[in-house]
């Protein structure tokens, strides 16, 4: 190369990889010197210089360089000592795609497919999803068009790794002379560098984040206020200025004062059974005394949770209903790590794998399900098991009775697999979303459809009745969620911003924000008001499939594909723990009534319970240093064969589980 080309080759490069201002000062020194090659000898003069400059320009134009390139690093990584290679393979994905990005950007399309199937191999089984849609960038223009191939150029990677792993990379680069990969991994990748032995490849849930131009806007969007706080004049807190919120134990305690003084007597005359009686007398005693302070500290949270005013104007609660509620506030038990709640499991049998979604009502006394034959079944617990109601197979594979009546509400309307029913907090309504691309709404006592709500441009994945009913929220394939009431045919807002399907919807308790769960790995919190986005919680390796609000609306739970939970505050968006120990997808999440346990069901065929209250006590020392690990696992629920579709705290507290048993496969 002539010194001119030389120069002309340094000028370019720093402009193409982002150094403007070194550029500029080249530029400078360069029109200083009158245009002169004012350090081309020094680039003659120094071998290694020049055959690095070498061999920079030779890569710009030969594409076997990435093959090349990447291969070797490959066989070097995968063939490193055990106790550094999971950390030095943490390298191969950014560097693949990022191979494979540059390929297609250059024109070089068939280099780029047969680079792409000879390696995507290694990648498939965590990030599968990423790789069928990077699959679809085969022409320089894509990379500008789709989206998520964008979001990926315009990012970096954050890789954690031990001061000793990344020794051995940066040797094994300069060694080599792999300048490409140096210049790929300089430009797409973060080194987090910590000191000591690696952790274990299971250790560090963020071991590799993405940043870059999303997460600077997610950052913008966190910034932002949001009012967690429960509604005024909630029926807790009447129940609580009532003095309503009382112990099973001190209720009982009350009604008896009236007989104490005879069952005393009684007593006294019984001297053989004396000192029995007053060992339980103090049993009971000791019994009231825990529940008055647990009750007590259920009571100082909740008045301790600001207030605010709902966004949306509420519905009008009957009597009836509303009285039903305080009775089940009035009976609720204390749940804690040490008392942990009864669970009944409600099992579906023969459904041939045609059970998409599942939903219990709010006392527990109706199950739905939503089948891929368009249909929806209702099934009401108080006749199940009854004599005439026994369940027996017709021809068709169909549950009747013993007088030939099914024994479950037969619903058929919607013309494509249904992928949600879920009921209204009062237990009268069911809310169905299907591949139709509607949702509809039933009645449970007509038995009929009342109305049929479009809007969605694709496949409704979820739909999910406000916590006072009257107003649901919808998601879809369309990558939208939507805000309805019922006595509108039309959406009343619209939620854009996800990169892919919105897969799963939740609302606040102050029905104030909604949040959803996307194929893109992110979850949001909109304000229904305004239809804006006011958190984006980043930090899922996988689809987003279940969520859950804590019950005083400062906590939110997400579950995924791979098995991890998440979390998460929402006034500072930052993740609390993850909790491991499910193995494949988390399909549902619900926290008890006074907040203090998660339930989490999942694919595994197991539910678990998790002891939230503690994770959530941190201290500021903690919170500074982001040591938030203290959420442990109380206890797993296995099931014989059968994945759990939906969970449901009811409002006393007893929990309740459904899903579909599934035959092993032999």
């Amino acid at each position: 190369m002539d010194p001119g080309q030389v120069d002309e080759f340094v000028m370019g490069y720093l402009k193409k990889k982002g150094f403007n201002s070194a550029a500029k000062h080249l530029q400078e020194s360069l029109h200083n010197n009158n245009g002169s090659t004012f350090s081309s000898n020094d680039y003659h003069n120094d071998p290694e210089l020049n055959k690095l400059i070498r061999s920079f320009s030779q890569s710009e134009n030969d594409p076997s360089r990435y093959r090349e390139g990447y291969s070797k690093l490959r066989s070097w990584g995968y063939n490193s000592l055990d106790l550094y290679k999971h950390e030095l393979v943490r390298v191969m994905y950014p560097v693949f795609i990022h191979c494979y990005m540059d390929l297609v950007g250059k024109g070089h399309t068939q280099e780029a497919r047969s680079f792409f199937n000879s390696f995507r191999k290694d990648h498939e089984m965590v990030h599968l999803r990423d790789l069928q849609k990077l699959g679809g960038v085969l022409a320089p223009s894509h990379l500008q068009e789709m989206e998520f191939a964008r979001s990926l150029r315009q990012s970096k990677v954050n890789i954690k790794i031990c001061q000793y792993s990344y020794d051995l990379l940066i040797q094994y680069l300069h060694r080599t002379e792999s300048t490409l990969m140096l210049g790929i991994i300089n430009e797409h990748i973060n080194f987090q560098v910590y000191s000591g032995q690696p952790n274990s490849a299971s250790d560090d849930t963020e071991a590799v984040t993405i940043v870059g131009s999303f997460h600077e806007t997610a950052d913008h969007v966190n910034q932002k206020e949001i009012h967690w706080g429960l509604l005024e004049d909630s029926l807790e807190d009447r129940l609580e200025k009532t003095g309503g919120l009382l112990s099973d134990s001190e209720k009982g305690q009350g009604e008896s004062k009236a007989g104490d003084m005879d069952d005393s007597k009684k007593r006294s005359a019984e001297i053989g059974k004396q000192g029995s009686s007053i060992k339980k007398l103090k049993k009971d005693k000791a019994g009231t005394a825990t529940a008055k302070v647990a009750r007590q500290e259920t009571s100082t949270v909740l008045s301790s949770m600001p207030r605010v005013k709902p966004e949306l104007a509420m519905p009008v609660m009957s009597a009836d209903v509303e009285e039903s509620i305080l009775e089940d506030l009035r009976n609720r038990v204390q749940l804690s790590s040490i008392a942990m709640p009864s669970v009944s499991f409600y099992t579906f049998v023969n459904t041939h794998n045609g059970l998409n979604s599942s939903s219990i009502s709010h006392d527990g006394s109706l199950v739905a399900g939503g089948f891929s034959d368009s249909s929806i079944k209702v099934w009401d617990m108080a006749k199940i098991g009854q004599a005439g109601s026994c369940g027996l197979q017709d021809e068709n594979n169909q549950t009747v009775g013993l007088n030939g009546r099914r024994n479950y509400t037969l619903l058929v309307g919607h013309s494509g697999p249904v992928y949600s029913a879920t009921f209204s907090p009062p237990g009268d309504y069911v809310l169905s979303s299907s591949a139709d691309t509607t949702i509809r709404l039933w009645s449970t006592k007509l038995n009929a459809n009342l109305v049929c709500y479009k809007g969605h441009n694709h496949t409704v994945w979820d739909a999910q009745f406000s916590p006072f009913g009257h107003y649901f929220a919808s998601c879809s394939h369309d990558r939208t969620a939507r805000i309805w009431s019922m006595d509108r045919m039309q959406p009343l807002r619209m939620m854009a911003g996800h990169l892919s399907d919105v897969d799963c919807v939740q609302w606040h308790p102050n029905c104030n924000y909604i949040a959803t769960g996307s194929s893109d790995k992110t979850v949001r919190l909109w304000d229904v008001q305004t239809g804006e986005c006011v958190r984006i919680f980043i930090g899922h390796r996988s689809m987003v499939l279940s969520l859950a609000m804590s019950p005083d609306g400062r906590y939110m739970a997400s579950g995924d594909e791979d098995g991890t939970i998440m979390m998460w505050d929402l006034s500072t968006a930052r993740c609390i723990t993850p909790l491991m120990g499910h193995n494949s997808c988390v399909w549902t999440l619900s926290y008890s009534g006074e907040g203090s346990l998660l339930a989490s069901g999942s694919a595994d065929c197991t539910v678990k319970l998790w002891d939230v209250s503690s994770s959530t006590k941190l201290t500021k020392a903690e919170e500074k240093n982001g040591n938030s690990n203290r959420l442990r696992s109380l206890r797993t629920f296995p099931t014989k064969s059968t994945p759990v579709h939906a969970l449901r705290f009811s409002r006393r507290n007893l929990l309740f589980a459904a899903g579909a048993i599934s035959k092993p496969s032999s």
